[in-house]
């Protein structure tokens, strides 16, 4: 599964959030890869009635329905037409509470979980103890950065397929085909991914070289 993280940028805000959802579905139409977009809670409802591939929530609260005024609720991006939701990423990270919380919201409602975890050893304790769907392994020192957690950090990526129960994505600073070649081949089962496409010139044909020609 391939997870474009669309974060708060403004090539990824309101109608460029559709334009880009759109050529993210092209791309996984046209190369038959899973492809997901994470949106801003503001954008969900309007870039799922656009297009066919997963939409999910970049977070969820740990509160359902009810008097909880400002929080995003599962029923809330459910409704929206979410199918999932990434919890914990590091430039939103939850308290362990919080967390199990949330957790237990979004299985309540049958979203997909997808826990950020910032190492090998956090992902291992969060799979075992909250069996997500996914864990996505992204070291925070990376994110943004001119070096991809495939070249930089390797071993990570090997180790945390190996050691992880979850399935395993991985991220940080990935930005081409030979990035998401490696971690595929050191054991990920997909990569999440943000800047390099978001505010990539050509999105679209960023992300098919991107995911064209893997096994």
């Amino acid at each position: 599964m391939y997870i474009i993280n669309f974060k708060a940028y403004p090539e990824s805000t309101g109608k460029k959030a559709v334009l880009l959802a759109k050529a993210c579905e092209r791309v996984s139409i046209e190369l038959k890869k899973t492809i997901v977009v994470a949106v801003q809670a503001t954008d969900i409802a309007t870039v799922a009635k656009a297009v066919s591939i997963p939409v999910f929530s970049q977070h969820i609260d740990q509160y359902g329905a009810g008097a909880h005024t400002g929080y995003v609720s599962a029923n809330a991006i459910i409704a929206a037409g979410a199918k999932g939701t990434l919890l914990n990423h590091s430039e939103r990270r939850l308290s362990k509470k919080e967390l199990k919380a949330s957790v237990l919201e979004a299985r309540a409602t049958g979203l997909k979980v997808v826990i950020c975890a910032k190492n090998t050893r956090e992902g291992v304790k969060l799979s075992k103890k909250y069996e997500p769907n996914y864990i996505a392994v992204e070291p925070p020192e990376l994110i943004g950065g001119d070096v991809s957690v495939s070249t930089a950090t390797p071993d990570l990526i090997s180790k945390s397929a190996q050691k992880i129960h979850s399935a395993v994505l991985v991220g940080a600073g990935i930005k081409n085909h030979d990035d998401v070649r490696i971690a595929h081949k050191l054991g990920a089962q997909g990569i999440l991914v943000a800047s390099s496409i978001v505010k990539a010139k050509d999105p679209y044909n960023t992300l098919k070289e991107m995911l064209s020609n893997l096994s």
